[in-house]
């Protein structure tokens, strides 16, 4: 049976339309409001020249006197920026005398405007202007809700703009004559600026809530949701018995062949402790069995990453060469984890990934800007991972070196502890060594054993499990009776 619901107006920016709930609702206006720079107009803008690019009408009124041929070319660097739409489906007219003459002048040119060019959207670019100009709060609330009704006759959206914040809006007369609104900021959070929108209103119509991201590149406008906002096709399935193998027979005997398929580990352990040599083996070992890895490096730069690993025997250049492992390098430098994981997720599902490194989990962690928001950001990453088929590793860095505290049950990082594997180091008879072990893997079977591991130029080594000192994982063991094992003199 066909819908009786009117189809939505698509705003040409697929992220916008995801806010949005799916779209523009037909024969509504609202207002996009935010502080000078905050992007109003370059979005409702980005939204006008993508509607006359599909071939619908579109009005664009300007109400103060500056000339049009100004606002063209601020926008002309832009590449939704298409001139030759421009006179034959975006017709762009100065409403600044008719406003000078009175309201009605003004509703009759742009409505009139609309009715000529069978217009599909109206966009007036400064609200406030108007304001400015007859400083009469009731003249400019009649303006708007008669130009909306004429609009809604004429089957047009309305988008305007305004240079306010969205507190000082909501108290104004346009927030309730307009079907919705929307506030866009350009927020500090330390040295940095950051920008935000959030759909604060929009009658009739489920929408995401809340601030999500915003950017402005050389494309125009794009929204990144927050990641934990947008409904997620979860499937309810029990737990797989396959493993996800390291390729090295001693560390995947302790897990009972590997890690469980589908879960997510965090590798914990101290700073030059053997955490990336160890997530490179566990994404080399996807390719031995026909499955494709991603590497995401916060530190090491594709070729440092490449030559330790063949300093220890692991050559990984033919996996690369042969698509079967890929190497992303993030630089260090200021990005927004909603950012990151977008491109993330996007690289998983275009290149078919089933095994994913994240080598600094940390790092994503502090990207989040809220950190009331890690723990659901991360839970939300780890299933959105697990429903794409993918099977995760997450480095960590353990502060000290050695030393009592272990416990990450405070951290938003201990949501991703499906399984904990740790590595530390450990001071015996005046020595460091390298010890790890397995301490949780959800619903699976493993070795409780403590294990040392060695990192040489052959390779990375684990032997026999420790009985000779206690204190083991607080890296300061005491020696215990008769040495068996790897910490033996």
């Amino acid at each position: 049976m066909p819908s009786s619901e009117p189809a939505l107006f698509k705003s040409g920016i697929s992220s916008f339309d995801v806010l949005l709930g799916g779209g523009i609702p037909p024969r509504q206006s609202f207002i996009v409001t935010g502080t000078p720079g905050s992007g109003k107009t370059v979005l409702c803008s980005q939204v006008a020249f993508e509607a006359a690019a599909r071939g619908l009408p579109v009005v664009v009124a300007t109400v103060t006197s500056e000339p049009h041929d100004k606002l063209m070319g601020a926008l002309s660097s832009f590449a939704f920026f298409k001139p030759d739409v421009l006179g034959e489906k975006l017709f762009i007219i100065s409403a600044y005398s008719a406003l000078k003459r009175g309201a009605k002048e003004a509703r009759e040119l742009l409505l009139q405007t609309v009715r000529e060019r069978g217009a599909a959207m109206l966009f007036i670019d400064g609200l406030r202007s108007i304001r400015d100009l007859w400083q009469d709060e009731a003249r400019l609330r009649e303006f708007l809700y008669e130009l909306g009704i004429g609009l809604a006759a004429s089957n047009c959206i309305g988008l305007f703009t305004t240079e306010y914040p969205l507190e000082r809006l909501m108290a104004l007369p346009e927030a309730t004559t307009v079907d919705g609104v929307v506030a866009l900021s350009v927020q500090s959070s330390g040295a940095r600026r950051v920008r935000r929108v959030e759909v604060v209103k929009l009658r009739g119509r489920p929408h995401l809530t809340g601030e999500h991201t915003m950017t402005i590149n050389e494309g125009g406008v794009e929204f990144i949701p927050r990641l934990e906002s947008v409904p997620l096709d979860f499937r309810d399935e029990p737990p797989t018995l396959k493993r996800k193998g390291f390729g090295l027979p001693e560390l995947d005997a302790l897990m009972n062949g590997g890690l469980p398929e589908l879960s997510t580990t965090m590798l914990a352990g101290s700073m030059g402790i053997g955490k990336t040599l160890l997530a490179t083996h566990f994404a080399a070992d996807a390719a031995r069995h026909g499955e494709r890895s991603l590497f995401v490096s916060f530190f090491d730069a594709p070729a440092m990453l490449l030559a330790r690993a063949r300093r220890v025997g692991l050559d990984v250049d033919p996996l690369l060469r042969d698509k079967m492992m890929t190497l992303w390098h993030v630089p260090p430098m200021e990005f927004e984890g909603d950012v990151l994981v977008q491109e993330l997720l996007r690289k998983v599902d275009a290149l078919g990934i089933q095994r994913l490194v994240l080598d600094g989990l940390t790092e994503l962690e502090l990207s989040i800007i809220d950190p009331a928001r890690r723990r659901v950001f991360l839970a939300s990453l780890a299933m959105r991972l697990r429903m794409r088929g993918v099977t995760s590793l997450f480095t960590r860095e353990v502060p000290k070196i050695v030393g009592t505290e272990l416990d990450f049950t405070d951290a938003p990082v201990a949501i991703l502890g499906e399984n904990l594997v740790l590595l530390r180091y450990v001071e015996l008879h005046g020595k460091m060594h390298r010890l790890l072990s397995v301490l949780k893997m959800r619903d699976s079977e493993y070795s409780p054993d403590l294990r040392e591991f060695q990192i040489q130029d052959t390779g990375v080594k684990v032997l026999a499990p420790m009985r000779s000192a206690v204190g083991l994982l607080t890296g300061q063991a005491r020696p215990l009776g008769t040495t068996i094992g790897g910490l033996g003199e």
